[in-house]
């Protein structure tokens, strides 16, 4: 008997979620105008991100060669991240699903409460190999839909030469006091502190949630003491002159912007910037985002997830289970998400991505200390708590309200 499910009924609330869960975070990957094509019986369909990535590129070319191991014929269509995300469930009410999606990995609890997905113990995905904390992000009510196929996140890179004018050995920040002390060496230096996005959208959920999660606090409980000592420590980076007011209209982009002037110690971005730091012309170092007391913050996990859709033509399930397989072998993943510039979601992979780049080691660390958006089981939940979160940190670093009364304000409205 098939053990694949056919095809399930949508929830209403899947749009909705959506709306929020795919506003551009870690990584973006520009505009994609291609035009979903339908499932016919010999070819199989790939959904995919990453439409920068046109046919001659390494992806286009392991999509190729996956499909030829696999006996197959593909057609591969690339969206941008969120049109992407709209379109998998518009295809799922039409019973016409792509036969591989590869989604960002906040959408994948989403699209799992929608019926779009089929589970791991349906579609036998391997994913014994894959780091516990990543692959929580493609989990939601005790089941696995998925596996991701790489991870990006935050870290603080820092300016070598600012650090060493200001008498800072990078060294001896480990914890939030210390990096305070440091700030505040630099600023007596002359040169400027530290800058981040703090903007009203997910990414300033994004860019805050390693210091709300390396205070200790937890998304259920906004208004914890914790989270109130989070906010504020950002409102005083502001108010001390630590970190520019900018932040507050800061997206990720801009943010980098600022730290490549070379005027800044510190800046909180993630992995895709790496290629922009090799061209800041000075030497750089990055350190994952450290803890209230020491130890490395969990920062919030970017990257997508492999996942394979409901299909009401279950006899489909069985090649492209053979291409998601091949998509995420290990030397697959390893070329994969070298082209991605994403740290790979094994240990195995990992130690060759830093066997063959020394420098990648801070980002692996960052990483493996790193957490799903929508882990704990917050699933559907996690847009409506980000919303609140990002429209506290504006209030309070605004000063609009005190970090407490903001946070207050948010768990109130999430609830």
């Amino acid at each position: 008997m098939n053990s694949f499910p056919r095809q399930r009924r949508l929830t209403a609330t899947a749009l909705i979620a959506l709306a929020v869960a795919t506003s551009g975070t870690a990584c973006g990957s520009g505009s994609g105008d291609s035009e979903a094509g339908g499932t016919d019986g010999g070819t199989y369909n790939i959904w995919d991100p990453y439409p920068q990535f046109d046919k001659g590129s390494a992806w286009a070319k392991l999509l190729d060669a996956c499909a030829t191991e696999a006996g197959a014929k593909i057609k591969r269509t690339a969206f941008d991240t969120s049109d992407l995300s709209n379109k998998a469930l518009l295809a799922a009410q039409q019973d016409n699903s792509a036969d591989v999606l590869i989604v960002d990995n906040p959408v994948v609890s989403t699209l799992a409460e929608a019926g779009v997905l089929t589970t791991t113990a349906e579609n036998k995905l391997d994913t014994s190999k894959v780091d516990a904390n990543l692959l929580a992000a493609g989990q939601s009510g005790g089941k696995t839909y998925g596996t991701p196929i790489g991870a990006n996140t935050l870290a603080l890179y820092y300016n070598k030469a600012v650090l060493k004018e200001a008498g800072v050995d990078i060294a001896s920040v480990k914890d939030w006091p210390s990096l305070t002390a440091a700030l505040e060496k630099v600023k007596k230096a002359g040169k400027k502190g530290i800058t981040f996005s703090a903007i009203g959208t997910e990414e300033g959920s994004f860019q805050f949630l390693p210091w709300f999660w390396g205070s200790g606090a937890e998304l259920t409980a906004l208004d914890s003491a914790k989270a109130v000592s989070a906010l504020s420590l950002w409102k005083d980076w502001l108010k001390e002159g630590h970190a520019p007011n900018s932040v507050i209209n800061n997206t990720q982009t801009t943010s980098w912007q600022e730290f490549a002037s070379g005027d800044y110690a510190f800046a909180e971005n993630g992995t895709w910037q790496l290629a922009n730091a090799e061209k800041a012309g000075f030497e750089y170092g990055v350190v994952p985002v450290p803890g209230i007391s020491g130890g490395n913050a969990a920062a919030p996990t970017g990257g997508e997830f492999l996942t394979l859709p409901v299909q009401s033509r279950t006899g489909r399930y069985a090649t492209s289970q053979k291409l998601a397989t091949c998509l995420t072998s290990t030397q697959n993943l390893y070329d994969t998400d070298t082209t991605l510039s994403y740290v790979a979601p094994t240990g195995e992979v990992q130690a060759k991505q830093v066997e063959a780049n020394a420098d990648l080691k801070p980002w692996v660390d960052a990483v493996k200390a790193a957490k799903g958006r929508t882990s704990d089981d917050l699933g559907t939940k996690y847009p409506k708590i980000s919303e609140q979160l990002w429209k506290a940190v504006q209030s309070a670093l605004s000063g609009a309200a005190s970090p407490k009364d903001a946070l207050s304000k948010a768990q109130s409205a999430a609830q």
